[in-house]
């Protein structure tokens, strides 16, 4: 079963500190303040967002997927609990695994520690090819299909920078990818210098983000993730760090599939607007 893995753990903090812009409905804001961003409802719409990316996903052939949620979960599983409107009109088969807060912190440990739990929780995935994604950026049906048919088991989706419809200042925000002569991930890197942005560039003398959507394999990822550190600044366990563990420690590829589009996405209040239209013109 083609499945995808929503990471949708994360505590939304971003988004509730955020400060809305004069095109964001009160009942838009009620909604960023009360849960998580994914499960904000759009004016004019009867439910949450992340509608949008879950029939983008059965659009492009995905059949399962699973909600990696925080252990307060009630409102996803008041929109998402009806296995019969999942399949018939969403288009899939919706799962549900919780991403624990570790003892002794007070909000979820990181995307790499998220995407173990979920592994631990449904085991056979770890002898699976999957999916996975964050829940606030709504990918093409396009893009999700390449990493469906793409033959490596591991792989992401490498965005050229240039085609990300966001302001200068959050572009630069996103990571940038070193890639191979094969487009194989060699880097990925947080905030480059200026000066250094050049040897970034692809052979076409493209500069590629990542979007945080992957395909792996779970016997390929999975020990990376059982291993992969707490970051020393951000005090989490990060996808990105146990997926260069996989690369450089065990040998294994992560292939880049080079795409040109807009990625929507829900960081802070002022992006709800922005959300809406695209959603609206598309």
């Amino acid at each position: 079963m083609k499945t995808l893995i929503i990471l949708a753990g994360g505590a939304s903090s971003r988004m509730k500190s955020s400060q809305a812009s004069a095109n964001v409905t009160a009942a838009e804001v009620a909604a960023a303040n009360a849960s998580a961003k994914c499960l904000i409802v759009l004016e004019g719409d009867k439910r949450p967002v992340l509608d949008y990316l879950i029939k983008q996903a059965a659009k492009a052939g995905v059949e399962r997927v699973v909600l990696l949620t925080g252990f307060y979960n009630a409102a996803f599983k008041q929109w998402y609990n009806d296995a019969e409107f999942n399949q018939n009109i969403l288009g899939v088969q919706i799962d549900f695994a919780i991403q624990r807060i570790p003892e002794g912190r007070d909000k979820p440990h990181g995307t790499a520690d998220a995407l173990q739990q979920a592994l631990e929780q449904l085991p056979e995935l770890k002898e699976q090819e999957f999916l996975v994604s964050n829940s606030d950026n709504l990918y093409d049906k396009t893009a999700i299909k390449a990493l469906l048919e793409t033959e490596a088991s591991n792989a992401f989706i490498a965005y050229d920078r240039a085609g990300l419809d966001f302001a200068e200042e959050k572009i630069a925000r996103f990571a940038l990818c070193r890639l191979g002569p094969n487009n194989e991930l060699l880097e990925i890197v947080e905030k480059p210098q200026q000066a250094l942005m050049h040897s970034y560039r692809d052979q076409a003398g493209t500069l590629r983000v990542s979007m945080n959507i992957f395909k792996f394999h779970g016997q390929d990822i999975y020990p990376y993730l059982v291993s992969c550190q707490e970051h020393p600044q951000r005090k989490e366990r990060e996808l990105p760090s146990a997926l260069m563990n996989m690369i450089h420690q065990g040998g294994i590829s992560l292939q880049g599939i080079p795409f040109k589009q807009h990625v929507p996405d829900l960081t802070t209040k002022e992006d709800i607007a922005l959300f809406r239209a695209r959603l609206r013109t598309t």
